[in-house]
């Protein structure tokens, strides 16, 4: 398995959003397609398969204890089939991204002049490359993402396919995106059976975030004023809870210019076609979350589409909730039982959150209170409670939901709910996930808890994932702390094989 890695920075950045996405607008301009290096067939295992994964959830436990789901004491068993040298690697890179001075020193030198210089450049990427990159990216192409996902699938674990691509600055960068999204759910059928979860796609790369503002600037206002007329508005789910924050647009904005309105046809055109070739190949789709600025637009296009592609009763497209925003549970549960109302099956990704540092800047300018929870203890309180909400839903039979986070107090006490509620044919619409290289441990001990996990894999050429994998560092700073309890597992299971090797 490719053991990723970037700038330390990057790493945190991995952080979860579980998350990820972005304030600020991307330095990167046109991104070309994908590039197939060599017969996906061809590329070898290189990882020693793990033993077949008992898939099959256990009822026998004590309904209070959350420590009994998710076992971490058996490191033997959490580890098996990891091989030691990427136990080592892996522990290294994980302790050198937890350091911040060193994470401030990569920051600085990847945005400094230094990097101008063709042979330090040349150095730096090669170490970026054989150390943080390849510990958190899945490889540069989709033949290095095939070896990568074929040993996550032989480990037991699923990918969420995501090319490292983010702000589109015109058309024809939105087309290459677009066209890089499709190649990407095209590869899935040349992926083992069922290992792929996800491809995952941001409206940014198909919709430039300046059309997205001018749209949630009118979302805003229609919410306003229900009496403001949208004519481009497709049929969608309700975006706004009443405690959603609308300070963003002061006045009345203009209507969409007719270049807009075009522009924003050719937006839904290209997301019709990414839904379509999901549906051809039968791979759910994951859309991001941005921030608060422009995240109306994003949901208008994600329940849109979700109205129009599901397979049956089963969701096709997965919208973000991030529970770190005061209204994430209300918008959510409106969004739920507006969509059951419609026989629409919608599913979510739930996570924590990225722009906490922006998106409390911005409130504090315009006068109004941060949208997002004053403490860290909210946050996991909201993200509970909206577990709690979807997984008593899906035991219902309605819904999907994609619980994405590195909190081990989260994973235990979702899991503990969904087996209490006999949740058991129904995995498929309950998942797990974290970033690739990051919180293994919850990883695996959901893995062996019998519960579908899957890993966020970026791709992409180095030096494309490096400015996308620098800005999520820089947004979600901090995060790797929680690299810790996975370090100090991956000590005890090397400090046993040595014991092992050694008597």
């Amino acid at each position: 398995m490719a053991n990723k890695v970037f700038c330390p920075k990057l790493l945190k950045n991995l952080g979860f959003h579980v998350r990820r996405l972005n304030s600020a607008p991307s330095p990167l301009s046109a991104v070309p397609p994908l590039n197939f290096t060599g017969d996906f067939n061809a590329v070898p295992n290189l990882v020693e398969p793990a033993p077949q994964i008992n898939t099959t959830l256990h009822h026998h436990h004590d309904h209070h204890n959350t420590n009994n789901i998710i076992n971490f004491d058996d490191v033997k068993e959490l580890f098996y089939g990891v091989p030691t040298t990427k136990l080592i690697r892996s522990s290294m890179t994980l302790q050198m991204a937890a350091i911040d001075p060193m994470v401030d020193l990569g920051m600085w030198i990847m945005n400094s002049k230094l990097m101008e210089m063709p042979v330090f450049r040349e150095v730096m990427l090669g170490f970026v490359k054989n150390t943080f990159y390849e510990h958190f990216c899945a490889g540069k192409d989709l033949t290095e993402v095939r070896r990568t996902v074929t040993n996550l699938s032989d480990s037991g674990l699923k990918a969420m396919l995501d090319y490292g691509v983010e702000h589109a600055t015109d058309n024809e960068s939105c087309e290459q995106s677009t066209a890089a999204f499709i190649q990407t759910i095209e590869s899935t059928k040349s992926l083992p059976e069922s290992s792929a979860s996800f491809v995952v796609a941001k409206i940014t790369a198909i919709c430039t975030p300046r059309l997205l503002k001018r749209m949630s600037d009118l979302l805003r206002w229609e919410q306003k004023d229900p009496s403001f007329n949208l004519p481009w508005k497709q049929e969608s789910l309700p975006l706004f809870a009443e405690s959603s924050p609308v300070y963003h647009t002061w006045s009345k904005p203009e209507p969409l210019t007719v270049e807009e309105e075009r522009d924003l046809q050719l937006a839904h055109e290209r997301l019709r076609k990414i839904c379509e070739k999901c549906l051809e190949h039968q791979v759910p789709l994951l859309i991001d979350a941005e921030d608060t600025t422009i995240q109306p637009a994003i949901d208008y296009f994600a329940y849109s589409a979700a109205i129009k592609y599901h397979k049956d009763d089963q969701p096709l497209i997965f919208g973000t909730i991030q529970a770190y925003l005061k209204d994430a549970k209300e918008r959510m549960v409106i969004a739920k039982k507006a969509a059951e109302k419609m026989g629409v099956p919608m599913g979510f990704k739930l996570v924590r959150g990225a722009y906490m540092c922006s998106e409390k800047e911005l409130a504090s300018t315009l006068g109004f209170k941060s949208p997002i929870h004053d403490s860290i203890e909210q946050t996991h309180a909201c993200f509970n409670s909206c577990a709690e909400f979807m997984i008593e839903e899906i035991a219902n039979g309605s819904g999907a939901v994609v619980l994405a986070t590195h909190n081990i107090e989260s994973g235990k006490l979702a899991a503990t709910k969904a087996i209490d509620l006999g949740i058991k044919n129904e995995r498929q619409n309950l998942q797990f996930a974290q970033l690739y290289g990051m919180a293994d441990g919850l990883s695996f001990g959901l893995r062996n808890a019998g519960f579908q996990v899957s890993k966020y894999l970026p791709f992409g050429p180095v030096e494309q994932i490096m400015h996308y994998l620098m800005r999520r560092a820089e947004e979600n700073r901090g995060m790797l702390s929680t690299s810790a309890f996975d370090r100090q597992l991956m000590r005890k299971e090397l400090s046993r094989r040595l014991e092992v090797a050694t008597s």
